[in-house]
């Protein structure tokens, strides 16, 4: 199996070769895409995980960065892509028509009618009509959905409202930086440097603003993906979803407080039950003795953590929820790779051409 991985040196791209060696992802070759400025740089690639499990996979090696081109995109079975939407928009079909499936982690393709938007644990047969191309969701989007899925088909949903506390590393590096750089300057009481990535100064500060917002629109654009494609993963369009996100100065970890309207009356303890059960979830859920998921715990994790489960005194069919996960793993880069795990062992990649 020949796989790409586009956009190799940005932090959700470095994060899925990480996910890849840690899994063991079999394949016989990786090919790490970037930018042309990057292209020959070299990154490191262990085997490590291979050994620990038994499974086979790409040996102790550097991976040269190449840079895209017409020639560079034949020969492969996946594609996975972290590079932007305009990349996304302009490369993932000359991939898939090349032969590859691509797994995509922008939003370009997210709510086209032929592309399955998937998140692994709660909507998989959604691969079986792909047509070349698979979505990844929004991180917020996934970590919640991994928590309403289960409760949607035990009591079914009516409505959910969301508010979301999302890190800084969901903008990317420059962000981080730039939180680390105003930091340092209140701290030491030294010149504030000015936002450049965000409007505002994010350190020690909160930002009701999630991407941007489009003419004639109240929503960002961030709000509007969680709302659609929750719809969308859960297959049910009758689900009416609204959304709040906001910027909180936080390295890694994005936190939901997620208000659901169930249709059928559910339990807190049930919903516990329920949770506890499902794969990819773990409850902690004991807030009298300070235990509830936080962005701390989720760091370098896979699993999405479920606490503060509560009736809301004001509706007899509603539950509150506080849903926290890694949005550069299971927000992002796992679910890709699990994605594409999924598609090699159901069968559903199409033969590269030689």
């Amino acid at each position: 199996m020949r796989v790409a991985v586009v956009g190799a040196t940005g932090a959700v791209g470095s994060t899925i070769l990480g996910v890849m060696r840690e899994r063991a992802f079999a394949a016989d070759e990786i090919v790490p895409f970037a930018s042309e400025r990057s292209a020959g740089r070299t990154i490191a690639y262990g085997e490590r995980a291979a050994r620990a499990s038994g499974r086979s996979s790409v040996g102790d090696q550097d991976l040269t960065v190449v840079s895209l081109s017409e020639d560079a995109v034949q020969g492969f079975d996946l594609a996975l892509f972290s590079a932007g939407s305009a990349i996304s928009a302009d490369w993932a079909p000359r991939f898939a028509e090349a032969g590859a499936v691509v797994v995509d982690n922008s939003s370009q393709w997210r709510m086209s009618d032929d592309v399955p938007l998937v998140v692994a644990e709660v909507n998989p047969d959604a691969l079986e009509g792909h047509r070349g191309i698979v979505a990844n969701p929004n991180c917020t989007t996934m970590q919640t959905v991994m928590a309403l899925g289960p409760i949607l088909h035990e009591v079914g949903i009516e409505r959910v409202i969301m508010s979301t506390y999302q890190a800084v590393s969901g903008t990317g590096r420059k962000a981080v930086d730039e939180l680390q750089r105003q930091a340092e300057a209140v701290i030491e009481a030294k010149e504030l440097p000015a936002p450049v990535v965000y409007p505002h100064q994010i350190a020690f500060n909160v930002l009701p603003q999630v991407e941007t917002f489009e003419d004639g629109d109240d929503y960002t654009t961030e709000e509007r993906k969680c709302m659609r494609e929750t719809r969308k993963i859960l297959g049910r369009d009758d689900v009416l979803v609204s959304a709040t996100c906001v910027r909180v100065p936080v390295y890694t970890g994005h936190s939901v407080s997620a208000n659901v309207q169930t249709r059928d009356e559910i339990s807190p303890e049930r919903c516990r039950e329920l949770l506890a059960s499902t794969p990819g979830v773990v409850v902690v859920d004991d807030p009298a003795n300070g235990l509830y998921p936080t962005a701390l715990d989720v760091a370098g994790r896979d699993d999405v953590l479920v606490g503060r489960i509560r009736r809301d005194p004001s509706h007899e069919r509603c539950l509150n929820l506080w849903i926290v996960g890694d949005n550069l793993r299971k927000g992002a880069a796992t679910n890709a790779v699990q994605l594409a795990e999924l598609l090699s062992v159901r069968g559903l990649l199409r033969a590269a051409p030689a």
